[in-house]
């Protein structure tokens, strides 16, 4: 069976590309590169995938939205 999974990809202030999987609890990963990110966030998937099994309920993508706060 395919599945799809929305990864949210954002860089940090080191310059890592870090992908979240927001349905999948806990699953994430990092890379320097954009390509071996997602080799790896499509191993964390997996992973998670064998952990959680069958519970994991889809979720429907609506959008990012991006909010400035002054602090």
């Amino acid at each position: 069976m395919t599945r799809a999974f929305n990864v949210i990809i954002e860089r940090d202030a080191e310059g890592y590309y870090v992908a979240t999987v927001p349905e999948l609890r806990g699953c994430h990963t990092q890379a320097k590169s954009l390509d071996t990110l997602m080799e790896r966030i499509r191993e964390a998937i997996e992973l998670c995938l064998e952990v959680e099994g069958e519970t994991i309920s889809p979720q429907e993508f609506i959008g990012v939205q991006r909010i400035w706060i002054e602090a």
